[in-house]
């Protein structure tokens, strides 16, 4: 039996455990012991926090896996591309997991390769404010290493920037923070996989936030209202900017906005499957693909199989963010059981909402009509 090494317990993290282990893989699963349904799902789990790759390696090295992998973390796959390149498996460079994970590093890939990047500066702790003051509002402040919508604030007036800067540098790993351009648009993000330096489109997917000032992710929905000529330039572009961030292996989600002009604009790109259920749920169910075997194929060293498994729909995900989100979601529950693929356990509806970690849960629809899908979600 070939074994596989997965990053992570979390919920998100699960569907990655389950197909494993529906594929005949044995999975060795390593995260900080919190109760996680992945400690229970995998078949070996080890009381390891994803960031201590050093005694996660060791482990391995006794394990002797097939692959390693994870899902929908940046800072799983910085550990997964440490082990992997470490046990002479299928991996991304060095370099590939830096501009992939850090937003200051991605977007001087992205001028360097003559790819259109807004304009951007960093800042740290004893860094002066002086070059970042000459920005002209609106601009984006965010940590220069997080995601899941972690302390990004939109600035329209400089008077407000001192204490944006702060908080991003205080949830950075780095302690850094970078300063952007606004972009306007919609926003869009585009769900690839990779193998031997190739690029295979998947599909769109369509955002919906709070929008200003922090932008939290509330919905996503496949497929997007893209028409088939703007679908071909975005693919063109991604496919560059996945090429200047060396990503040759495994899922890629790359996030970017349209504007009224129809220009595209990459926001940032992360070489790994996008969080949100996008890549676990949403992917399958739009299109056919089966993203999560794909991922585990290429971790294994194995062309990713592009053959649709079940028929294509539209598919959409809603989190719970307020008490009208809880009481939506009841009614859905109601009167579209058919239409209710899965949901997540909810939590108590006590707290504000700061970022993706603090939503209170999340709930999966789909139908055949992307109308009826829009029209329950009231989207």
């Amino acid at each position: 039996m070939k074994k596989i090494v997965i990053i992570g317990a979390s919920e998100l993290q699960n569907p990655l455990i389950l197909k494993a282990k529906e594929m005949g893989l044995e999975t060795h699963v390593f995260a900080w012991e919190d109760g996680s349904i992945g400690e229970k799902t995998a078949d070996y789990f080890y009381p390891i926090s994803i960031i201590e790759k050093d005694k996660i390696l060791e482990k391995c090295k006794e394990i002797k896996p097939n692959a390693v992998a994870s899902i929908a973390s940046d800072l799983a796959n910085v550990t997964v591309n440490y082990l992997a390149s470490n046990l002479g498996l299928i991996s991304n460079s060095k370099r590939s997991i830096l501009v992939s994970t850090n937003k200051f590093e991605m977007r001087k890939a992205f001028k360097s390769a003559g790819i259109p990047t807004p304009d951007f500066r960093q800042f740290g702790q004893s860094d002066n404010l002086d070059e970042i003051k000459k920005m002209c509002p609106p601009i984006i402040v965010k940590p220069t290493d997080r995601s899941g919508s972690r302390s990004i604030t939109k600035i329209d007036h400089i008077s407000n920037l001192e204490p944006a800067i702060e908080r991003a540098i205080n949830d950075s790993f780095e302690k850094k923070a970078i300063i952007e351009e606004y972009i306007e648009g919609n926003e869009y993000s585009c769900e690839c996989i990779s193998f031997e330096g190739k690029h295979y489109f998947l599909t769109i997917t369509k955002k919906f936030t709070t929008g200003a000032p922090h932008y939290i992710e509330t919905g996503h929905i496949q497929p997007s209202d893209l028409g088939d000529d703007m679908v071909e330039r975005v693919k063109s572009l991604i496919f560059r900017a996945l090429d200047a961030l060396e990503v040759c292996y495994g899922a890629s989600h790359s996030e970017f906005k349209v504007d009224k002009n129809g220009n595209i604009n990459i926001i940032e790109i992360g070489s790994r499957m996008g969080g949100d259920c996008i890549g676990s749920d949403l992917v399958r169910l739009s299109t056919g693909y089966d993203f999560l075997k794909m991922v585990i194929q290429v971790a294994l060293g194995e062309r990713p199989e592009l053959s649709k498994s079940s028929v294509p729909k539209c598919a959409a995900i809603k989190y719970i963010c307020c008490d009208k989100d809880m009481e939506h979601f009841a009614r859905i529950k109601e009167l579209f059981p058919e239409n209710l693929v899965r949901y997540s356990s909810m939590r108590k509806i006590d707290h504000k909402v700061i970022d993706s970690s603090s939503r209170f849960g999340f709930y999966i629809v789909e139908d055949s009509q992307v109308e009826k899908v829009v029209s329950i979600l009231g989207l």
